[in-house]
């Protein structure tokens, strides 16, 4: 019994040192976080280990008792520049996902969009047309039963922000991939729902 109320504390330290790294130093992988955070506390157990739903937690109560009025300050101004971004892409079916619609976004999110069209080329002429500068990159997807795949990413620094748009075809917004939090299927939201967010005060 104790040495299982020790591994329950360790785990917890765990993911509150996750949480912490990731609110100051900007990590924004889960298994980074956990990895460094377990490597600085000795944690070696994989009894010892949170996941990611518990470090979830740990960054929300982390936020809500460190950050005080700065974090619903800058989760707005995101929740903000992604109604814009989605206004701009409209063309594009555009959805919200990731930590500025779960509301766990800080100062080094990135604005994350899932777009949808027939090919990537479309959406970069668009940005070549309005002189918006970008950079290419790709990134995999995990879905059911283990299937990966691979996706055209679009990466737009705005100032201090950055505008994360992944291109997807058409008939994948029937079909959101899993999350990296307990391999659910993604939350995303159209520009309704954002609105419908930006209208009530944001929590965490």
């Amino acid at each position: 019994m104790r040495a299982h109320h020790s591994s329950d504390q360790m785990r917890r330290s765990v993911a509150v040192e996750a949480a912490r790294l990731m609110s100051e130093s900007g990590i924004r992988d889960f298994q980074m976080a956990k990895r460094k955070a377990a490597e600085r506390l000795g944690a070696n157990e994989k009894s010892q280990l949170p996941n990611n739903s518990e470090i979830e937690s740990a960054l929300r109560e982390y936020q809500r008792l460190f950050q005080g009025d700065e974090h619903p300050r800058t989760l707005r101004r995101l929740r903000e520049e992604a109604r814009d971004a989605m206004k701009f892409f409209k063309d594009f079916d555009p959805r919200l996902v990731g930590a500025v619609l779960e509301g766990t976004a800080d100062q080094f999110s990135a604005v994350c969009l899932h777009l949808f069209c027939d090919a990537p080329e479309q959406v970069m002429i668009l940005l070549d047309e309005n002189g918006i500068e970008y950079e290419e990159q790709d990134r995999t997807l995990k879905y059911a039963h283990d299937h990966m795949q691979e996706y055209p990413v679009l990466i737009i620094p705005r100032e201090d922000i950055r505008i994360d748009l992944t291109l997807l075809p058409p008939e994948a917004i029937r079909q959101p991939p899993l999350d990296r939090i307990g391999d659910k299927p993604m939350k995303r939201a159209s520009l309704g729902l954002l609105e419908k967010l930006l209208a009530t005060p944001p929590t965490i």
